[in-house]
Order: structure tokens, then sequence, then C-alpha cells
């Protein structure tokens, strides 16, 4: 066992087959050593997280739902290379989240999905980012996270 999937484990994570795209688009491509993942919604186990930030939703909610949209990630990431060890940087991380325009804490949330990366990924994991409030997403769901990652040949 790899050693990211090691501590995958250890943090009570197991990884789910990649989730099926909802639209005409691959999970990820690979160019060169960067792997890009496409936009992942908070799908666990078949269902879909879906609410509004500053309607329905909390910050701790959001922030779960954007772990949940990393754990997707990391799926695609997998998917691409089969071994996570050979993930060198996580390069970037953009977080989109269903949000009321009076609600402002974007970050808080798509800090869900960068505060895994770091814990899975170690200094590896540490990235760029934005995390923009949209009026919707597709399905309803609460956000949705995409990476870009640099891996070892």
């Amino acid at each position: 066992m790899s050693k990211v999937e090691d501590k995958l484990r250890k943090l009570g994570i197991d990884l789910p087959d990649v989730p099926e795209p909802v639209a005409a688009y691959v999970p990820a491509v690979r160019a060169g050593a960067l792997i890009f993942t496409s936009g992942q919604l908070p799908i666990q186990n078949g269902v879909l997280k879906k609410g509004r930030l500053g309607e329905n939703t909390t910050v701790a909610e959001g922030y779960e739902a954007a772990k949940i949209c990393a754990i997707n990630c990391i799926a695609a990431i997998k998917s691409m290379v089969g071994d996570l060890d050979r993930v060198e940087q996580v390069v970037k991380v953009t977080g989109f989240v269903n949000s009321t325009p009076d609600f402002y804490d974007h970050p808080k949330v798509i800090n869900g999905a960068s505060e895994l990366m770091r814990e899975v990924f170690g200094g590896a994991g540490a990235h760029s980012r934005s995390a923009l409030g949209v009026s919707a997403l597709p399905l309803g769901g609460v956000c949705e996270v995409e990476a870009i990652v640099r891996v070892k040949p």
C-alpha cells in the first residue's frame, strides 16, 4: 500500500470509484506531468449533498461537502496514475460554493478540500487556490472542487 493510501486509511477514508460524469466530459485529463481533474461534486455513496450556503446549509456542512469533493478529486487522480505516491505537488485547487449573494465565507467552505489535501499529501499538498461563490451548481450541489496536480513520470 502506498504511503498516501495509508494516510487515507488512517483518516478513515476509503477512496470511492471515480464518480460518473454528469455531462459530456471525463473525470480527469493528463497533460505531460500535470493532471487536471474535472469539477467534482460532493457525491458520497451515490448521494449528492445539496444545498446553498447563506440559505439552508451551514459553513460546517459546506466544509464537509468540500472534503467529499476533494476525496473524489483524489479518486480521479488515482485513476490516472494508479499510485498516489506519484503525486509530487498539488498545484492548484479551485472551489465553487453554491451561495446567496450576501454569503462571504467561501474560503472557510473550501478549506475542507484544502486542508484534506495537506493532510493527505503533506508538504506536497500545499497549493494555490481560488474559492468562488456562484448562484447555482450542477444538480444543486453545495460545492464543486477541481484540482491540478503534478506527478512523477
